[in-house]
């Protein structure tokens, strides 16, 4: 199928960007890399009057470190935070969820503010944002302000950016000390959605108990989780007495909106949620007291 009639915009500058959302209201989308968007216009899905295209501004393109955070602009494409060598030092977590978006060729064009902006439940930046407590910074009329990933998803495709303002960059908190990194998740192909997936963030301290840990869960509600309950029944643990199939069932607590689809009932994502979350759990630990051996 092909997409209804629109008018493209490609505006010049964050600012005109803004500007031109602000002047057409509901009947306009921002186009960022196109690979969620263009799909669902061309299935009738979706419909806009007009079509602003902010994949080439150079005020969205970027990695920075900016003190302890990097910042990342909207607009870096999914195969550029893969393979940016900063990201792999300061955001692990980002590097190793990126080969799990679609397949290569939609990591070329799709970009990070693209994904998290879209807020699909099944989506690995939305869930590595929300995990690490990132920052989202956006632009509208009336200047800019923050968002805190807690705060930032709202439903399915639903966030609480105002319809004029403009996902311009998003700031990830960089883990220190002896922390491990691990994500899991299982799809019937790969490049598919994930019907269920974890992602784990752990860091140990000089006694090997938990001091800090982080999960995030994917594919098991409107949007994506946090695992709470097993976060803070890990907390000051001594990591040898975890068992991974118990993170992995109080990882589960409290997910009362978990989908019934073609792809499987509530209980099976249920329980592949759980063994996801296990083996990203033991994968993280693992990593995390290998790096303190070789500290």
């Amino acid at each position: 199928m092909k997409p209804a009639t629109f008018a493209y915009h490609r505006p010049d500058t964050i600012e005109d960007a803004v500007g031109l959302l602000a002047e057409f209201g509901d009947d306009a989308k921002l186009l960022a890399g196109g690979q969620s968007l263009v799909p669902m216009l061309s299935m009738r899905l979706a419909f806009f009057d007009h079509l602003i295209d902010i994949s080439r501004l150079d005020g969205l393109q970027g990695i920075e470190q900016r003190g302890d955070q990097l910042w990342i602009g909207a607009g870096t494409t999914e195969a550029t935070v893969g393979a940016e060598p900063q990201v792999r030092q300061m955001v692990p977590l980002l590097t190793e969820v990126t080969p799990y978006i679609g397949h290569f060729q939609i990591r070329n064009r799709g970009t990070l503010g693209g994904s998290i902006a879209h807020a699909d439940a099944a989506g690995e930046y939305p869930t590595v944002a929300l995990t690490l407590d990132a920052t989202m910074e956006v632009l509208s009329p009336r200047g800019r302000r923050e968002i805190a990933a807690s705060d930032f998803f709202a439903g399915l495709w639903e966030t609480t950016m105002d319809p004029d303002e403009v996902l311009t960059g998003v700031r990830f908190p960089q883990w220190s000390g002896r922390s491990g990194f691990a994500v899991h998740e299982f799809a019937r192909r790969h490049g598919d959605y994930a019907i269920a997936g974890a992602v784990v963030a752990v860091t140990l301290d000089d006694q090997d108990r938990v001091s800090r840990c982080a999960i995030g869960l994917l594919g098991l509600g409107a949007t994506p989780k946090r695992a709470t309950v097993a976060e803070q029944a890990v907390i000051g643990q001594p990591v040898s007495e975890v068992v991974a199939e118990d993170v992995g069932q109080a990882a589960m607590s409290g997910l009362d909106d978990i989908p019934t689809n073609l792809q499987g009932s509530a209980s099976y994502r249920a329980r592949i949620g759980a063994t996801m979350t296990a083996r990203a759990w033991t994968e993280a630990v693992n990593e995390a007291m290998v790096g303190a051996v070789h500290a």
